[in-house]
């Protein structure tokens, strides 16, 4: 596992066309608008003009979110998805034949009627863009997937509207002539990437299409609630957009009145937070170890909080010098704090999104996730509307400045966060383990991605060696796994919430408890036969000495019930790290020998669960060990 990363994607077919058609879009997208506002300046509009524009723009590209995610989800869910995307990038190239026209006739309304007819393009390419990933990637590959084309949806709009703007600068009085030209052109580069993106199936071909908006809208937004982790991640990536479109609309602003700057070193605050967060969204792989990790979402919300309240702090009124360029503007005292702010807020845009996204894809039914995601544009959209009006509104009416809506803002994350974590527990108890594994130990896995199934039922057995056995494994495999423990382990003060959170199922031995013992093995059974993996440590207890105790026959009544495919794990190099029997229960309160040990984590292929039993596993897990305990 370690030796993969997600740049290797980006070599392959199923994969590549796909980023470079997202990437074209939004690029295409940002150049478009970026040019209207330099023809207005060409034109020599009166400013009252120019304001009608950037306040109508906006509106007129975000109601088509509106009117027909619904709508575009449905037809993301019946069609067959590259299909789709060839037909929507078709669209955009007649619709920016149509935008060539208005730069041209220098036609302010075509301009307008092509700026609305982007959105409705947009609406229609949002559902499939993010449901076609699960359908081409496997879950380990799903965070550095989303991290890839979150880095390049932020590139892309940096440098679309740099490339934008600059084309009447530029080309002067050629400008309509080149900017005609560069969307045209732009569109269908993206069409021919489209066509080389592999054939994905259709989530639900036989759906049957409502066409009313207003009860297929409130449908697709109570399907997208079901379930309440992907409810509230839904929440969490709208939180995201609201945070970005406030940030972003006050950079302009921000940039002159309280940097001392240019209007270019606008462009330069923007390109800090864009450069932040796709390098945030490519580190998430990393720091995940190509597993779908939620516990990166905490980290991300807090890092968001912290560093805007140090944005606050670090220049909370107005600049006291003007017109400076970039250069001069880093040489200036507290500059470099202002830069690792902006940095550092973009940073942990990228850790808090990425992980959000990657959940929604894992957790939703490929049935219905196109119109999951026609939800969240919803959702979205509704969030950015509001950011607007409220980053307008706390300015004319309250007299905000902009630094003390940033402190605002970091307060509202702060508070929206931690709501988030209060009802969704999971996302909390997964940064818990996530900064206790990481902490403690070096993995280093091995097999997991070829042998552990992708989807399905399927019970794992491993040998069972720490109190931290349960947290190791759900670190180094992607999909969820309901772990089977001894009750006292799963009882340990603070372990406890955690293993309860992530749904371990606490078991006993036939003369403690008999009950709890059927119970533990009913909640496997139903696990099982819901499509999940279980996990087993067959042993019954930890190791005392660093060896193997035999099976018990626990595993063979479980296969009995639901003979599922069984994955046999082993642990290698806990024995002498943290938290085993090794040490004593005072011994395991202090440093221990080895910090960050290096733990092996391997996995064999799966063996029929109707002919195996507890001594043909128990052979295999020993011959995984090895000697390496």
């Amino acid at each position: 596992m370690s030796g993969h990363n997600q740049f290797a994607l980006l070599r392959q077919r199923r994969f590549l066309p796909f980023f470079i058609v997202q990437g074209l879009g939004a690029f295409n997208d940002n150049v478009y608008r970026q040019a209207i506002i330099g023809l207005l300046f060409y034109l020599g509009v009166a400013e009252s003009e120019r304001t009608l524009y950037t306040n109508l723009a906006p509106a007129l590209f975000i109601l088509p979110y509106f009117l027909f995610s619904a709508l575009a989800g449905q037809i993301a869910e019946k069609l067959e998805k590259s299909r789709l995307i060839v037909i929507t990038t078709t669209m955009e190239i007649v619709i920016m034949t149509l935008a060539a026209v208005g730069f041209l006739t220098e036609s302010l309304p075509v301009l307008l009627v092509a700026l609305f007819c982007t959105g409705l393009q947009s609406t229609l390419f949002g559902p499939v863009k993010y449901s076609v990933l699960p359908s081409v990637l496997r879950p380990e590959e799903l965070t550095g997937g989303n991290g890839l084309v979150e880095m390049g949806t932020s590139m892309s709009i940096l440098t679309g509207m740099i490339v934008g703007g600059l084309v009447f600068t530029l080309a002067g009085s050629h400008g309509p002539i080149v900017a005609a030209t560069s969307v045209i052109a732009l569109a269908i580069c993206g069409n021919l990437a489209a066509r080389m993106i592999p054939k994905v199936d259709a989530g639900a071909p036989d759906l049957k299409i409502n066409w009313n908006p207003i009860p297929e809208s409130l449908a697709v937004l109570r399907m997208a609630r079901k379930q309440k982790a992907v409810r509230n991640a839904i929440l969490g990536v709208s939180w995201f957009w609201f945070v970005g479109t406030i940030l972003t609309a006050q950079l302009p602003s921000y940039a002159v009145t309280n940097l001392g700057g240019e209007p270019t070193l606008y462009i330069f605050a923007l390109a800090l937070f864009s450069v932040g967060t796709g390098v945030g969204s490519l580190l998430c792989e990393k720091l995940s170890a190509r597993t779908v990790e939620i516990g990166l979402v905490p980290l991300g919300a807090f890092g968001m909080t912290a560093f805007l309240l140090d944005l606050y702090f670090a220049r909370a009124g107005e600049a006291t010098a003007q017109g400076l360029s970039v250069t001069q503007f880093v040489h200036q005292a507290g500059s470099i704090r202002i830069i690792i702010d902006l940095l550092g807020i973009g940073l942990f845009t990228g850790f808090f999104v990425v992980p959000l996204f990657a959940l929604i894809q894992s957790r939703t039914p490929k049935s219905e996730m196109s119109r999951v995601f026609a939800a969240l544009n919803i959702q979205n959209s509704g969030f950015i509307v509001a950011a607007a009006v409220l980053g307008l509104l706390t300015q004319r009416l309250l007299g905000w400045t902009i630094p003390q809506l940033f402190l605002a803002l970091a307060i509202a994350n702060a508070v929206v966060a931690i709501y988030i974590f209060t009802i969704v527990p999971e996302f909390l108890m997964r940064f818990l383990s996530w900064v206790m594994v990481r902490t403690l130990y070096r993995l280093r896995p091995h097999g997991i991605e070829a042998n552990v199934p992708d989807e399905g039922a399927a019970l794992l057995v491993c040998n069972h060696v720490s109190y931290m056995d349960a947290l190791i494994l759900s670190a180094t495999i992607p999909r969820p796994v309901r772990f089977v423990m001894y009750y006292k382990i799963f009882n340990i003060p603070v372990m406890r919430w955690i293993f309860r959170t992530a749904k371990a199922i606490p078991i006993a031995g036939a003369r403690e408890d008999p009950a709890l013992m059927q119970r533990a093995f009913d909640e496997v059974d139903a696990a099982l036969a819901e499509g999940e993996l279980v996990c087993i440590f067959p042993e019954g207890a930890l190791t005392r000495d660093g060896t193997m105790a035999p099976f018990k026959s626990g595993v063979e009544k479980i296969l009995e019930r639901r003979p599922v495919p069984v994955v046999p794990m082993a642990l290698r190099g806990m024995w002498s790290s943290m938290w085993s029997r090794r040490d004593t229960r005072l011994g395991r309160m202090r440093v221990p020998r080895r910090f960050r040990a290096t733990v092996e984590v391997v996995a064999a292929p799966a063996v029929d669960g109707h002919s195996t039993d507890a001594a043909a596993l128990e052979a295999q897990v020993r011959t995984l060990r090895g000697d390496l305990a």
